[in-house]
């Protein structure tokens, strides 16, 4: 069945006054205030999508038995909207999204949304509260976009037949913190695996996050910022790093530096940043590869000098430095500990894109307001 794309509008009675609105975008941290109205549809297997509405940012009512509680049959996306040096707003390649949101679905047993759909309701939800979205590099509108199954029953035999389509949003700054990056701490999880071939890596379901709870309170209790995921059957190969992808930087004398991110087995999350960042960086005299790397191959690398800089990215860090790595074994140190000169252009050129500042060849940046 096709989505319908007329999307009722019901404005909030009661938005956050202006002086109170500007007083949170002062300092927003990363998801923790929402705008005043959030998008939603509905799907059934009889009607399909329909009955979306723009309305008030508020709770939902569920029943105890509903299937998501039980089931976890739920997925969800990420994005930002970013204001303009002249005051206009626009999304970031949000057709990708869109893509991933459908890969997602397909993965989850859950119904696809026309990707014109997904990205008008963004649209509709950023123009309707192109207030909240906040001023300065590294300071955006995060969108989350998700679904969750609604049928109001047990019994693991079939997905559900109903599900809920929304998209709040949230004044961020960059998710490790405003201003010029500090590098992170990393600790190689031996204990734990987040995703297996055939499993569920590549979807942004919830199953995935929460089964990374465990491990992220063992790097923190070892010092640690983040965990570094490795394969499942061995557990000598890097993965990616909490919820974001890793690139490793080479630099050797007399060759153009190397850029490498682990390909897409199936296993990894397909980042959004992470192809930007595979393709921008060709442009700025970099090569960009995708590959694979061992703990031992990383370790001997840096004690060489010749793996100079490491660093993950995605849409709510969107560049953060990797600066130290720790294990039940070992630790050593990526270069000289800080944010290196290769990271940092590759985060100045991403964000001048997003906010303007930069040329877009690519045709990246979509305007919505």
């Amino acid at each position: 069945m096709t989505a319908t794309t007329d999307f009722e509008i019901h404005p909030a009675s009661g938005p956050l006054p202006a002086a109170q609105r500007a007083a949170v975008l002062e300092d927003p941290g990363f998801g923790q205030t929402f705008t005043d109205h959030m998008v939603t549809m509905r799907w059934s297997a009889e009607r399909g999508w329909h009955d979306g509405r723009l309305e008030p940012y508020g709770s939902f009512t569920l029943e105890p038995a509903t299937s998501v509680f039980h089931y976890g049959q739920a997925m969800f996306e990420g994005m930002k909207a970013y204001r303009q040096h002249d005051g206009s707003i626009t999304l970031f390649r949000p057709e990708e999204n869109a893509a991933r949101f459908n890969a997602s679905a397909r993965r989850m047993a859950m119904p696809e949304l026309p990707p014109e759909v997904f990205v008008e309701s963004l649209e509709l939800l950023v123009s309707q509260d192109r207030g909240w979205v906040p001023e300065g590099a590294g300071r955006s509108l995060y969108l989350r976009p998700f679904m969750i199954a609604t049928d109001p029953a047990l019994g693991f035999t079939h997905p559900s037949r109903t599900f809920l389509f929304c998209v709040v949003a949230s004044p961020a700054t960059a998710y490790f913190g405003g201003g010029p990056p500090t590098s992170l701490t990393v600790w190689l999880s031996t204990s734990f695996t987040r995703a297996v071939r055939g499993g569920t890596g590549f979807a942004k379901t919830g199953g995935n996050y929460a089964g990374a709870f465990a491990a992220g309170l063992e790097a923190t209790a070892h010092g640690c910022d983040q965990v570094v995921w490795l394969d499942a059957m061995e557990h000598s190969w890097v993965e990616e790093m909490g919820g974001m992808n890793l690139f490793f930087v080479f630099a050797r004398e007399g060759a153009r530096p190397r850029l490498m991110t682990p390909a897409l087995t199936g296993t990894l999350l397909p980042g959004i940043t992470r192809d930007s960042l595979l393709r921008l960086a060709p442009r700025l005299g970099y090569d960009a590869v995708e590959g694979q790397i061992s703990i031992d191959e990383w370790r001997e690398e840096c004690a060489a000098g010749t793996l100079t800089e490491v660093f993950a990215c995605g849409t709510a860090a969107v560049i953060a430095p990797v600066g130290a790595v720790r294990s039940e074994r070992e630790c050593w140190t990526v270069g000289d500990g800080r944010p290196g000169p290769i990271t940092l252009r590759l985060r100045e050129e991403l964000l001048g894109i997003q906010h303007g500042s930069a040329p877009d060849p690519d045709g990246w940046v979509r305007h919505v307001c």
